[in-house]
C-alpha cells in the first residue's frame, strides 16, 4: 500500500508515534508499505515555523528524520498542482488540497486526522482518530 502522510501525521510519526492509532502506526512502520511525505508538508512546516511559531520545527531535521524512517519524498509536480483545480471545495487549506491532489494523482492513500478531508473519498483518505 502507498501512504501519503499529511503534515500532522508526518510530525506525529516522527516525534510522537504514540499519538497515532495502532493500525495507522503499524501501517506506517510496516516495511512492505511505501510511505510518502510531500514537499507541500515541508513547505507548510517552513511557513508556520517562520511566520506563526518562530522556532517551531526545523525543516532539515524533519526531512532527515523522515528519510531515516525510510519515508520517500514526494515532489510537487505540475500535474499535482493542476489537479487541485478539479477538486470539490470540501476544504479551503491550500496545503491540504495539494495533498489530496497528490494522493489522487499518484495514487496513494492520504493518512490524516483532519475530518474535513474525509469528504473527498473513503477510498482516498484514511481518517485516523
Amino acid at each position: 500500500m502507498r501512504l501519503l502522510l499529511d503534515t500532522h501525521v508526518l510530525l506525529w510519526a516522527l516525534a510522537e508515534p504514540r499519538r497515532l492509532p495502532g493500525p495507522a502506526r503499524d501501517a506506517i512502520e510496516a516495511g512492505d508499505n511505501e510511505v510518502l511525505f510531500s514537499a507541500a508538508s515541508i513547505w507548510e512546516i517552513a511557513i508556520k515555523s517562520e511566520v506563526l511559531r518562530a522556532g517551531f520545527v526545523d525543516t532539515a531535521t524533519i526531512i532527515g528524520a523522515a528519510k531515516d524512517m525510510r519515508f520517500d519524498e514526494l515532489a510537487i509536480s505540475a500535474g499535482h498542482a493542476a489537479a487541485v483545480a478539479a477538486l470539490p471545495p470540501h476544504h479551503k487549506d491550500p496545503f491540504d488540497r495539494l495533498l489530496v491532489a497528490q494522493a489522487l494523482t499518484e495514487p496513494a492513500r492520504l493518512v490524516t486526522a483532519d475530518k474535513a478531508l474525509a469528504a473527498y473519498s473513503n477510498d482516498l483518505v484514511w481518517l485516523i482518530g
